[in-house]
């Protein structure tokens, strides 16, 4: 039954429930503890959760491992994207699972919330898992929440929790999504320019610093113009545009030297038309769509809990809704937001050098 059959074989007499394994699946309710179906319904929406997640983690690992080699062959990357659609359609459908939640009635809840004990979401050992493998890094988490620290501590109760223990801690050692992914960005041709050929450096600068004037111009051309007009606050509105100007330098060039894969980032992103960063441009949106269904998921998580409890404290003891809203913050893919703060219009981007090589010279190519 669990191997998927229904008797030998070799498959012939496989049956659809031997196949899913129907019968334990369905045995996992409790309802032999006689839960009311309240609590049953917060049984079977949970228990889907962690379904997707395990294959949300084998997607992401076949992404990962897609744009972790050397050479990320092309035809490879629309693997990539469909894995990654794959992914935010999960995640999607996830975040509309809340509404289900929410025909959980705050009497009808409490009436449970009891015999959960400690057990909070933030246990899920998968979603952690998740989180580690996008990339998610321990400074970027809500500052009084330790997932490997807790789970730690769990390790000790159950054979079980130190496998789950285990399971992340090899995971931390794994290249993570982001990782890969600004490798892959980092190897960008730009402006004709290969990773690490000759001169390659002294291109790639050149190309940031006259995209950084081309920024830099737009901001002292609106201030002129504000000025002329007799805008308030003129001086305060000439600091925010020379902050907005050093931030796109501090984006570009931290510390003064150039970061080669936001480079390539800017690039593919300016000269999306080029048909040699089709494929590349693509998985970026997709990157950022998943990124963005996973901040809907949290956001509509939070909103879930607060209609049914308000803002009590959390069953595993954290702050509630106060935590959940502080993890809607989390961005693991920042360079991929960041940088479309520094765009350019068409007409102000450098003219593209060596245009040739990605599939056809265009308009203003030197």
């Amino acid at each position: 039954m669990g191997g998927g059959y229904s008797g030998a074989g070799g498959g012939s007499n496989r049956t659809y429930g031997g196949y899913l394994g129907l019968h334990e699946l369905l045995s996992l309710q409790r309802e032999d503890e006689g839960v009311s179906n309240d609590e049953m319904h917060f049984i079977v929406t949970h228990q889907t959760f962690e379904l997707w997640f395990k294959q949300v983690i084998r997607e992401l690992r076949e992404i990962r491992d897609i744009l972790a080699t050397e050479h990320v062959p092309e035809a490879e990357v629309p693997k990539a994207v469909e894995h990654l659609g794959r992914v935010t359609e999960i995640f999607r459908l996830l975040a509309n699972q809340w509404k289900v939640m929410e025909t959980l009635t705050p009497q009808g809840f409490l009436a449970f919330r009891d015999g959960l004990g400690t057990a909070s979401g933030f246990e899920s050992y998968q979603m952690r898992e998740m989180e580690i493998l996008l990339g998610l890094e321990q400074v970027g988490r809500v500052s009084d929440m330790d997932p490997l620290g807790h789970f730690r501590k769990l390790a000790t109760r159950s054979e079980a929790d130190a496998a789950a223990l285990a399971r992340l801690e090899a995971t931390l050692e794994e290249t993570t999504l982001e990782s890969a992914l600004t490798t892959w960005l980092s190897r960008t041709p730009i402006m004709g320019s290969f990773y690490g050929s000759n001169k390659d450096d002294e291109i790639v600068e050149s190309y940031v610093d006259a995209h950084l004037a081309a920024y830099a111009s737009i901001g002292d051309a609106a201030s002129a113009r504000m000025e002329a007009q007799g805008v308030d606050n003129i001086e305060a509105v000439k600091a925010r545009f020379a902050a907005a100007s050093q931030g796109a330098r501090d984006f570009l060039k931290p510390d003064g030297d150039v970061n080669r894969a936001r480079a390539g980032l800017l690039f593919i992103e300016s000269y999306r038309e080029l048909p040699l960063l089709a494929w590349p441009r693509v998985l970026i949106d997709a990157v950022v769509e998943l990124e963005e269904s996973m901040v809907l998921f949290r956001t509509y998580h939070a909103r879930m809990v607060e209609r049914i409890i308000g803002r009590r404290v959390g069953t595993g003891g954290s702050s509630g809704v106060d935590y959940l809203d502080a993890t809607t913050k989390y961005r693991i893919f920042g360079d991929l937001w960041g940088v479309r703060t520094i765009l350019l219009k068409p007409e102000l981007r450098p003219s593209l050098k060596n245009g040739d090589i990605y599939g056809f010279a265009g308009d203003g190519t030197d």
